[in-house]
Order: C-alpha cells, then structure tokens, then sequence
C-alpha cells in the first residue's frame, strides 16, 4: 500500500452549452439518437480558453481548498490528449501561471486513462521524502479534435478540466491499495485524434494539419465491456478486497451502456456506479476527476470509503486504481 491523500478535487467547465438539440441542426442527428445510443444530453465547449487555461483554473481552486501556497507544491502533472502544444507541456504552463516556482511539471498523455495513470505515478513520485504536494489534473479541450460533421464522433466529447491536490497520508488512514495498468498498442489504430501527416514531399506543398477523431466506436466498446470489468477484478483481488467492498466506482464517463453492462457484468447495483455523462459527455481524462469533485461537493464522499477509479480509450489503454479515501 502506498499512503495517498486527495486533499482537496475541484473542477472548472467552460460555460457554452451545445444540446442534443443544437447538433441536430448542424447534421443528420437527434436528441433521441444520442440518448438511447450514449446517455449524453448536452456538453461544453470551450470557445476562446485552450486547455491550459482551464487548468490554471482548477489549480488556482485546488490551492483555495486545500489551503496550500503555490511554492508548496512540489510537482504538477496534467492529464490530457488534447494539449496547447507538443511543447511547452500543458503542466509547465500552469507552473508558470499560478507561479508554483518550486514545482516540476509534465504533461502524461493516455487519453481517458491519464489521471488514473497519473494517480500511480503521483503515488510513486510521493515515496519521495522531498515531494510532499503533488496537483493532479485531467483537461481537455477536444472541440479542438472534433469534426463536426461526423455524428458518430461530434456527439460523444466535451470540454474540461478537474483535479485533486494529493499527498502522502500523514495520518497513514489513506492509502493507494492497489492498480492494474495495462497497455493495448495493438489496438492504437481503434481510436485516433491529432495524427500528424507525414509530408509526401519535400519541401511540403502545404501546411500538415492533425487529424480529427477517427473511431471504431464498436471495436472500443467491446473493449472496455471486456477489459473493465477484469480489471476492476484484478484491483480488487491485489488489493484483498471482494468487488462488494468497494463502496464507489468511478468510472471514465464514455458512454452510459458501458457503465451499466460493467455493472451487469460484476453483479453489482448500478448505484455504486454514479455517472454524470448526461450533462458533460466524454471528457477524457477529466471525467473521473470531475465526477469525484462533483461527488465530493454534493457531500456523497465520506473518509474511509474504498473507492475504484478505472479509465479506459486510446492506446488502447486501461487503468485502475482503488484507494481507501
């Protein structure tokens, strides 16, 4: 076990809200269709804030909460797939902004998976006797991916970002209990965004643009059908724990007929399985964080719970993680 303690989660959402209802004007979709098909109602995008931005948001909150200075923190990581830039990383422009001048930063990219990833990496980062305040925070702003002329794409994502400030439990009664990571390269070719085009000649005819989100929306269903639930399995087991033990799981947000056959599958009520997908969509790798720092503000969190947090898409990738809060 690995002492680690979410002091504070926190979360900033852009403000513009596009319906069901406003994509159907744009392309052959409807309110209906969406629905049944993904749980999703309506999302945010982020129309002028790039992801960064969003971000410096969320950890100017986490500071707030957790009462911490920005010179106290020793390391920030940023979860996302949909960066400013390829470099500077999205985290150390957050160090620079909330002016964290004793924090190194890097950005982890696992798409849906990333702040799983990062809470074991910031598990592992916090054995060391000189971190001691890590911000952990999962933003996307992947409108910027999106065609939005392709409905099995467009509809599903959203804009976003939320996060945790965590360190090492000194009261050792928080613990990391246990993770499954895994990686499916195999299967990188099953969800795409932000490919960039290798130049057929030299010097380029034109500016190289990445790509848009590319799918195989089935493909990535049955995975995470099939991959979650032993996982989730698997975490418990190392962590001697029987899946009813778990008091919450939190699950990466993709779409609400994932979650209930997760549930199905592991013989579990769906009330374990809390979701907000229907207001936010698919946010990546903020959709864990944000359903925690949703939970944690409706009072639905409680210390000594055992929660499961598992994330799963691009890569293929899949982790979890549970933890006793």
């Amino acid at each position: 076990m690995d002492e680690l303690k979410i002091v504070a989660s926190a979360s900033y959402i852009p403000p513009t809200v596009i319906t069901n209802d406003q994509l159907a004007q744009i392309m052959d979709t409807s309110d209906e269709w969406i629905t049944t098909r993904t749980g999703i109602k309506e999302r945010r995008v982020s129309l002028k804030a790039n992801t960064s931005s969003l971000c410096v948001q969320v950890a100017k909150e986490l500071l707030k909460k957790s009462k911490i200075k920005a010179e106290e923190v020793d390391l920030i990581i940023v979860a996302t797939m949909s960066p400013d830039s390829n470099t500077p990383a999205t985290a150390a422009i957050v160090q620079g902004e909330i002016e964290a001048k004793n924090a190194f930063a890097f950005d982890i990219s696992a798409a849906c998976s990333g702040f799983v990833y990062g809470l074991k990496v910031a598990a592992n980062f916090l054995k060391d006797e000189q971190i001691k305040n890590v911000l952990l925070i999962g933003g996307e702003v992947l409108s910027k991916l999106v065609d939005w002329t392709d409905r099995k794409t467009a509809v599903l994502f959203g804009d976003g970002a939320a996060g945790v400030l965590l360190t090492s439990a000194d009261t050792q009664q928080s613990y990391l209990l246990s993770s499954d990571i895994k990686t499916f390269g195999a299967s990188h070719a099953k969800l795409t965004a932000g490919c960039d085009q290798v130049s057929p000649s030299f010097p380029p005819t034109g500016p190289q643009r990445p790509t848009a989100f590319g799918m195989d929306g089935r493909e990535v269903y049955n995975f995470a059908t099939r991959q979650v639930p032993k996982s989730l399995v698997r975490a418990c087991e190392q962590a001697g724990l029987t899946p009813d033990q778990v008091d919450l799981f939190l699950l990466h947000q993709a779409n609400a007929r994932i979650i209930q056959s997760v549930a199905k599958k592991m013989k579990l009520p769906l009330e374990k399985f809390p979701t907000n997908i229907a207001k936010y969509g698919n946010t990546s790798a903020t959709s864990i964080p944000l359903l925690l720092a949703e939970l944690s503000e409706q009072g639905v969190l409680e210390r000594g719970q055992i929660i499961a947090f598992s994330g799963f898409g691009g890569g293929l990738t899949l982790g979890t993680v549970i933890i006793k809060y």
